[in-house]
């Protein structure tokens, strides 16, 4: 899948126009130096702010003081260095893959995205608390120590305001409280409004996004069987609380996109 359909994607998700940045890290040095335009740069550790967090992300970046709503069209493009945003290593290509092993992820089954194209992020050594959640890299159907559970949801930038503002419902007319939530099954995802849809600008085809995310399980709460998780984030959290809480248990690994 072209690079370009994978950035349309990311688009979606954090709301803005996402392009690569192709001058490299000198060129955005010399820039800031020499007081002219520097890009605004989206990295794998902001993601997740990005997409749930706008306001506070453009301005703690010092993008832009009155945030993201307000913007000049100029100011509302975000760039990545894609060598250092996305791990073409890890990607993967589900499309024609039907599992019938079970998979095992943080103690977890792991349903992997089957039907979907998966693209890495480059996250490894990305956290100070080291790489043990993500597990060992490969082919494996059993948990490693201190990995963290998969889990999959995707959503433009006004749904995830929804989100972190009310009692999101996840389906089936229930809520079960203010956060954040995703699933571990990745159907459950495309099927329940989970990943965004678009149409490509470059080739005009249609195609659904969304997010692959390790959970931290001392925080989820699980509800409906197991097939919703919710970081839970309490009415009246300050903002920059509500970022942490969400920033320290949401790690996204992976953007998964399906032609449909």
């Amino acid at each position: 899948m072209d690079r370009d359909i994978v950035l349309e994607g990311l688009s979606q998700l954090v709301g803005v126009t996402v392009k690569a940045h192709t001058g490299g890290s000198n060129t955005m040095l010399r820039s800031a130096v020499s007081g002219g335009p520097s890009p605004n740069m989206l990295t794998v550790e902001k993601l997740l702010s990005a997409v749930y967090f706008p306001a506070e992300f453009w301005e703690e970046n010092n993008y832009n003081k009155v945030g993201l709503r307000s913007m000049p069209s100029s100011h509302n493009d975000l760039f990545v260095m894609a060598d250092d945003f996305f791990d073409p290593r890890f990607d993967y290509d589900f499309t024609y893959i039907r599992d019938t092993t079970t998979f095992m992820r943080g103690n977890e089954v792991y349903k992997r995205p089957c039907g979907w194209m998966r693209f890495a992020l480059k996250v490894l050594n990305k956290y100070t608390d080291g790489n043990a959640w993500l597990g060992q890299p490969g082919y494996r159907t059993h948990s490693d120590p201190n990995e963290w559970p998969v889990s999959y949801h995707g959503t433009s930038l006004n749904a995830a305001q929804s989100i972190i503002s009310n009692h999101y419902k996840p389906g089936g007319g229930q809520t079960y409280g203010r956060g954040v939530y995703s699933t571990p099954d990745v159907d459950i995802a495309e099927q329940h409004g989970y990943a965004k849809i678009f149409v490509s600008q470059k080739n005009g085809r249609t195609y659904k996004v969304c997010l692959q995310n390790r959970i931290n399980p001392r925080v989820r709460q699980v509800f409906n069987g197991g097939l919703y998780w919710l970081i839970p984030v309490a009415a009246g959290t300050p903002p920059y609380l509500e970022s942490q809480i969400v920033m320290g248990s949401i790690r996204p690994y992976s953007l998964l996109l399906k032609q449909v």
